[in-house]
């Protein structure tokens, strides 16, 4: 199962090598090998009854569905979920993912993946991460106002002592050596004691330095704050090491080996719901001040011919909602329907894709927040 990133999306936001199917369903964290994949199985006719809808015929459906379908009897996969399932499948590429997010079920069949569900777990008031150090251990949690789980990625070490096994100079303590018995003789004289000491510091450092090398592969297209948790002198010190230019600067002060995932989550929610509040907050109040002057508009139509030609800088949609229509690009035209049928995409979702692959930001919100009856707004480059 791959873990969501800015990467991951990107390669969902790609054309999915022809019709692709894309599948929302809440989960239960405790496993329910009965529910869930029921629930499941009955979305699979769902998206078979649409692909074929689509113009695939049965055989093909039914091959596009068959990696889907394979899941159903997976007793394992079923007992790890978390609090949503979402699945993409095309004839190019299979993904799945088990997600902090209790999702609406949704079947979409559609010539590229629905995305605009994942939205709210890699901006606004969704993903976050905490960094529990220590020099014993080190974990990564992945966090939700809703959930928290571990991650463990390759590359980290697991403790300072790791770190220092392999290089014997710095894992022994240094030491002056006399005799200590006679005229002119010195005891033995030890370096390194105490957490004070520049050696210590140097060691701690080095350690934390790997664990940023570490965290890079997960985090370098991510824009998801970063929480240290840790005893007072650790946080400076990670600091010196730190790359990633998310890292917020306050952090869990404490001995992180005796709290519970559950507690680090908790108690980084309270760094982090500034830090998400204040960039949608400017965002909605600079709407509010430009409405009208032609640089911003709430016409799904208007918005969503906007953004595929790369002219929205900011977009606003409704979570849970979707504006069935189509894009006629040689025409210029968005045409709306009431309903899904065969060839129609959810607008909203479209406007949200172009918004993203050229460099806008996009902030999912409760439909009532939208600053907008259409459940679309957004800000314009010119």
């Amino acid at each position: 199962m791959a873990m969501l990133s800015r990467d991951e999306l990107r390669k969902l936001m790609d054309r999915p090598g022809g019709i692709g199917i894309s599948i929302y369903m809440p989960t239960h964290r405790t496993g329910d090998l009965k529910q869930d994949p029921i629930r499941l199985k009955n979305l699979l006719r769902e998206g078979e009854r649409q692909l074929i809808d689509n113009g695939l015929c049965a055989r093909e459906a039914r091959q596009l569905l068959e990696p889907v379908e394979r899941l159903l009897a997976d007793d394992f996969f079923w007992r790890h979920q978390s609090e949503g399932l979402a699945i993409f499948s095309s004839p190019a590429m299979f993904r799945h993912f088990r997600l902090p997010y209790s999702f609406q079920e949704l079947v979409v069949v559609a010539e590229r993946f629905h995305i605009k569900s994942l939205l709210s777990l890699l901006s606004g008031d969704g993903l976050f991460y905490v960094l529990a150090l220590s020099q014993n251990a080190v974990r990564l949690l992945q966090c939700s106002r809703y959930s928290v789980r571990t991650i463990t990625p390759e590359g980290i070490p697991g403790s300072l002592a790791e770190v220092l096994k392999y290089d014997e100079s710095e894992r022994q303590l240094q030491f002056h050596t006399g005799t200590g018995t006679g005229p002119g003789k010195r005891a033995a004289i030890f370096h390194g004691q105490g957490v004070g000491t520049d050696d210590v510091k140097d060691n701690i450092l080095r350690y934390f330095q790997q664990i940023d090398r570490g965290l890079y592969e997960i985090l370098r297209e991510e824009r998801a704050p970063l929480v240290t948790a840790g005893v007072d002198y650790l946080h400076s010190i990670y600091r010196q090491a730190n790359s990633y230019s998310h890292l917020l600067q306050e952090g869990i002060q404490g001995n992180v080996d005796e709290m519970s995932a559950e507690e680090l989550q908790k108690q980084a929610l309270s760094f982090v719901q500034p830090y998400f509040e204040r960039g949608q907050l400017d965002a909605l109040k600079r709407y509010n001040e430009i409405v009208g002057t032609g640089l911003a508009a709430d016409d799904v139509e208007q918005v969503v011919l906007a953004a595929y030609d790369g002219r929205v800088e900011t977009l606003f949609v409704a979570l849970g909602v979707q504006q069935w229509g189509t894009l006629d690009v040689e025409q210029r035209k968005v045409n709306l329907y009431e309903n899904a049928e065969p060839g129609t995409q959810d607008l909203l979702d479209l406007a949200a894709f172009h918004t993203l692959m050229q460099g806008g930001t996009v902030y999912t919100l409760e439909p009532e927040k939208v600053p907008s009856r259409t459940h679309a707004a957004a800000i314009f480059r010119y």
